[in-house]
């Protein structure tokens, strides 16, 4: 996995398509704030910003750009609830902390909606989201959980399709039905994560880029964090680096990483489908599917397929040959019309993974906070993550208390061994996604 630090944006659909934005500065000074944020993605910005809305003074430095990693390269869909089971949850902290986590994923799209709205954030923001059965058991537990979110949870934006219903909206006959959901949706991430920056950045947070961390310690009270060409003195620190942990070598954090694993992901945009678009996914849905190894897919604000998807646990990175023949195969299978069209783009990222797929934020000390594993949930639970954290440093951490109540295993096998061990794991639930 390839270094962040002054790194430009992967070559992606979505740099290709990014809006116009500022170029901060890297640090080249001694300065002093209330709080530094170290990473440049969703969930430091989505801590910065409240934390100056609120009139602290704050520091963001980013490695390589705002956006550089998942914030700016992820599939784009914006997604109610954790990628942990609710059922899960609820086992470890009982019903009625799982109902208030539930509500804060609810809160965290409407943060999403809100957000673009009063920054007028030019991301082609939509709602609509349909996770599709690939199995007739699969389609069994979407309708258990479709009457669990209602009973349980009180949550009625879902509606259960037959396989005749879901054709009437998605041109695949690959799948015996769906769960629809009206409040989850898409956007293009990287131009999120521009327009949230230069909010942040509007509200008084001082942003460098090009500013990776060369250390971290204690310092009269608080802590003093030192970059290629400046330091920064300050009472908080926010660590939002999440697969790029190990690269940094800092004792105060290296707790935290074996608590997470990078797990690569992949994805290629088709040339724009004009008219056919429309007739791929009729309500400009986006969609995704029930196996452990699972597709995910949505149409650009330009009328483009963008179809992710495959998982890889070897740490490498894939050339864009290799993403665009192995995605447009499984591509294919979904969308067999679509073998005439040229694929324009190919790119992969990694996501952090918690051992539970439940999030993992808190603190390491009084002052030391963090967030990582979101499991591929990062777009909606980056922002309340930060705006849950941003309350803990204003001094109410009720809610961050809460997370914090979730307990997160190690994964096995050390540094060397844990990505064999899920690779293991991986082909097991491979397996088991061609079970009937």
């Amino acid at each position: 996995m390839q270094s962040a630090a002054f790194q430009e944006h992967i070559a992606s659909y979505y740099a290709a398509s990014r809006n116009a934005s500022p170029h901060y500065p890297a640090l080249a000074e001694h300065i002093e704030v209330e709080t530094c944020v170290i990473g440049g993605g969703l969930a430091g910005i989505g801590t910065a910003l409240p934390l100056a809305e609120a009139g602290h003074s704050v520091a963001l430095i980013e490695a390589a750009r705002i956006g550089y990693g998942a914030s700016g390269r992820n599939g784009g869909q914006v997604i109610h609830g954790w990628a942990a089971d609710m059922d899960k949850i609820a086992a470890a902290l009982g019903i009625p902390a799982a109902k208030e986590l539930w509500q804060m994923s609810l809160e965290a799209l409407d943060l999403v909606d809100e957000r673009v709205r009063r920054f007028n954030i030019d991301c082609d923001w939509q709602r609509g989201y349909a996770t599709v059965a690939v199995r007739p058991r699969h389609m069994e537990a979407l309708r258990q959980w479709h009457r669990d979110a209602a009973d349980t949870y009180g949550y009625h934006g879902y509606s259960v399709w037959s396989a005749a219903q879901l054709q009437e909206q998605l041109a695949s006959e690959r799948y015996v039905g769906a769960l629809y959901d009206e409040d989850s949706g898409h956007l293009h991430p990287l131009n999120y994560t521009l327009g949230l920056a230069q909010a942040a950045h509007a509200a008084g947070v001082a942003v460098y880029e090009h500013t990776p961390l060369v250390s971290l310690g204690h310092h009269q009270g608080g802590y003093l964090i030192t970059t290629p060409h400046g330091q920064i003195k300050a009472r908080n620190v926010v660590a939002t680096v999440n697969v790029f942990l190990e690269d940094l070598h800092q004792p105060l954090l290296q707790p935290l990483a074996a608590k997470i694993l990078p797990v690569g992901t992949y994805i290629i945009a088709t040339e724009p489908l004009g008219a056919r678009a429309e007739s791929l996914i009729r309500n400009n849905m986006a969609v995704c599917d029930t196996r452990f190894v699972l597709d995910y897919y949505r149409l650009s604000g330009d009328q483009r397929l963008l179809f992710g998807g495959r998982i890889s646990y070897t740490g490498r990175d894939l050339t864009a040959t290799d993403i665009q023949r192995s995605m447009r195969r499984e591509m294919l299978r979904v969308f067999p019309q679509l073998s005439d069209v040229a694929v324009d783009f190919a790119w992969g990222g990694h996501v952090d993974i918690s051992m539970s797929r439940a999030p993992h934020f808190g603190r390491l000390e009084p002052n030391l906070y963090f967030m990582q594993g979101f499991s591929g949930h990062g777009v909606a639970a980056t922002g309340i993550g930060g705006l849950v954290t941003a309350e803990a440093i204003l001094g109410d951490d009720r809610r961050l208390r809460l997370f914090e109540q979730l307990r997160h295993a190690d994964f096995p096998g050390g540094r060397h061994l844990r990505l064999p061990s899920q690779w293991a794991g991986t082909l097991y639930y491979r397996l088991r996604d061609m079970m009937p």
